[in-house]
C-alpha cells in the first residue's frame, strides 16, 4: 500500500483559484482595519486637543473674571488628565480590536497555507506515482480536524 492519492484536478485548481481571491481580500480587510484604527486615534487626539483648548479657555476666564487661579489650574489639570485617559482608553481599545482581527486573519492564513501545502504534496505524490508508472491510491476524505490550530497571542 502506498501513500499516493488521486485528486480531482478541476476541484484542486478551483480551490487554488479561490485561495488566490480570498487571501488578497483578507489583506485588504486588515488594511481597512488598520486605517479605521488610525482614524479613531486621530479623532481621539483631535477631541483631546479640543478639550485642552476648552480647559485653557475656562482657566483664562476664571483667572480673569474671578481671580480663582488655583481652582482654574486644578480644573484644567483634571480636564487634561481626563482627556489623556480617554485617549489612552480609545487607543487601547483600537489596538485590542486590531490584534483580534489580525489573529483571526493569521488563523485563516495558516489554514489556507496548510491547505495549499497539502494540495502541493498530493500533486507531487501523484506526479511521482505517474512517473513511476504505478497505480495511484485513492485519496482519503479531507478532515479539518487534522489541521493544527493557529498560534494564539
Amino acid at each position: 500500500m502506498t501513500n499516493n492519492v488521486v485528486v480531482d484536478q478541476n476541484a484542486a485548481l478551483g480551490l487554488i483559484d479561490e485561495l488566490r481571491v480570498a487571501v488578497p481580500e483578507e489583506v485588504r480587510q486588515a488594511k481597512r482595519i488598520n486605517q479605521e484604527s488610525e482614524r479613531i486615534l486621530d479623532g481621539a487626539m483631535e477631541e483631546s486637543e479640543r478639550i485642552v483648548a476648552r480647559a485653557q479657555e475656562q482657566a483664562a476666564f476664571l483667572i480673569g473674571e474671578r481671580g480663582l487661579t488655583e481652582a482654574a489650574e486644578d480644573e484644567s489639570r483634571r480636564i487634561i488628565a481626563t482627556a489623556h485617559d480617554d485617549a489612552d482608553d480609545i487607543r487601547r481599545g483600537a489596538d485590542e480590536y486590531a490584534v483580534q482581527v489580525l489573529v483571526g486573519l493569521e488563523g485563516d492564513l495558516v489554514r489556507t497555507l496548510q491547505s495549499v501545502k497539502k494540495g502541493i504534496a498530493m500533486l507531487d505524490e501523484r506526479r511521482a506515482t505517474l512517473i513511476e508508472g504505478e497505480e495511484p491510491e485513492r485519496a482519503e476524505p479531507y478532515d479539518e480536524e487534522d489541521e493544527p490550530e493557529p498560534a494564539v497571542r
